[in-house]
């Protein structure tokens, strides 16, 4: 569910953000190691990414939230605003002119008078307390097969599409480096009930 009530509980997480319109700007634009730098900037600050699938619009993430110096609302809205303006800027060097007008276009009045210029992503995000090892392995699994979807069809197997931590659960420290759950359920002292 789309949230607006501040998220302050230290925990795991399922956080789901969305392009505007289910464009698919990340894509588009090669947006990829935009969203990997803001992964980057939350394990700076003592959170810590579980598991993730970045696809063409969208985002899956699973996140172990420790720092309650900031809500959870703050730190993905702050993430969704500098990975928006990245994009943006890739656009206009691409002279996307069509795509930046409709997302200008899309800027509701209220947001225009805050000074926001486009519109990229859909609504806040969505977020679910994983609070059982059961619902922490059923959005992992839902994660990683995310690409691999009849919608999708961007690989045969989670473990071979390039933006998800499927490789890292497969055995393949090579790529983006994740917490493992299993390291966090002990410390979180998680049950077994769905």
């Amino acid at each position: 569910m789309s949230i607006h009530t501040p998220v302050n509980k230290r925990g795991v997480y399922f956080i789901t953000f969305t392009c505007f319109n289910w464009l698919p700007l990340i894509k588009r634009t090669n947006g990829y190691d935009l969203v990997y730098n803001f992964f980057d900037v939350m394990k700076q600050n003592g959170n810590e990414v579980l598991g993730f699938v970045i696809m063409p619009n969208h985002v899956h993430l699973l996140l172990h939230y420790t720092n309650t110096k900031q809500s959870l609302n703050i730190i993905i809205g702050n993430g969704k605003r500098f990975i928006g303006y990245d994009i943006v800027n890739r656009l206009e060097e691409r002279n996307e002119t069509f795509l930046l007008n409709e997302m200008k276009e899309a800027v509701i009045d209220k947001d225009k008078r805050r000074n926001k210029k486009h519109e990229l992503w859909q609504g806040t995000f969505d977020v679910k307390e994983c609070r059982t090892e059961k619902f922490i392995l059923q959005k992992l699994n839902y994660i990683h097969n995310n690409p691999c979807t009849e919608r999708w069809k961007l690989a045969e197997k989670p473990y071979e599409y390039p933006h998800s931590s499927a490789r890292f659960y497969d055995g393949d420290k090579s790529g983006y480096r994740v917490k493992d759950y299993l390291d966090v359920l002990a410390e979180l002292k998680y049950g077994d009930e769905g």
